[in-house]
């Protein structure tokens, strides 16, 4: 598998194959939403989108980057999302990072979000297509965040070698600076357990879809064989 590993800005062309990470914190979130229960995950592209579309579905839930808002029924960390009952709900995200990635790929064949958590899926959803090509978009830091590169870096090994050794992955993730900023209280709308959570390897079974339907980029879980 050829896999070349870019950031949002380095994104000059539309990829077939995207997996496109972001450890600290949109797609744990995303991962923990479904496994709370919601049925999909509405990406939108800024702000104001994810208010409109709250708007127009008061029964959605939407989520966001940093400190409550007004509007928003959620801030993007796993610790806090985990004791949240999603059954059956559409969650609306946007982030800084993660939900640009996606967005930015849209147009591509096949498009996976991905962290440590469902990272055993993932790579073996690309075994499954035998994706000959795969870009990795490293999400965060513009290409440069450490623990979105070691996931990604990861989850390519792993597609090609079932008995790929993570520990050396996730010993760079828990040492980025999206790690020390999270647990030094840096950054707003945080629980103390989120990088622990971020850095649980293959957490949940399926991998994560993302696929354009009526204009809007949805998230959907991956059961895959």
């Amino acid at each position: 598998m050829d896999a070349r590993f870019l950031g949002i800005p380095e994104l000059i062309e539309v990829p077939s194959v995207a997996v496109v990470v972001d450890v600290m914190r949109a797609f744990t979130v995303a991962a923990w939403a479904f496994a709370q229960g919601a049925e999909k995950i509405v990406l939108a592209g800024s702000l104001d989108e994810a208010l409109t579309l709250k708007d127009r579905h008061p029964d959605w839930v939407a989520l966001k980057d940093g400190p409550p808002a007004p509007g928003f029924d959620a801030v993007n960390s796993p610790g806090l999302l985990r004791s949240i009952d999603l059954g059956g709900r559409t969650v609306v995200q946007k982030t800084t990072a993660g939900t640009v990635g996606a967005l930015a790929v849209k147009e591509a064949s096949l498009v996976l979000c991905a962290g440590f958590v469902v990272a055993e899926a993932t790579a073996r959803l690309l075994r499954t297509r035998e994706c000959a090509s795969v870009t990795f978009v490293v999400t965060g830091e513009d290409g440069h965040a450490d623990e979105d590169l070691a996931c990604a870096q990861y989850i390519a090994r792993r597609a090609t070698e079932a008995g790929a050794d993570a520990a050396e992955y996730l010993r760079r993730a828990g040492g980025s600076r999206a790690a020390t900023e999270l647990a030094e209280g840096v950054r707003q709308g945080v629980h103390p357990d989120d990088v622990a959570l971020c850095l649980e390897l293959d957490r949940f079974p399926f991998a994560m879809v993302a696929t354009l339907e009526d204009s809007l980029m949805v998230l959907r879980p991956y059961a895959v064989p």
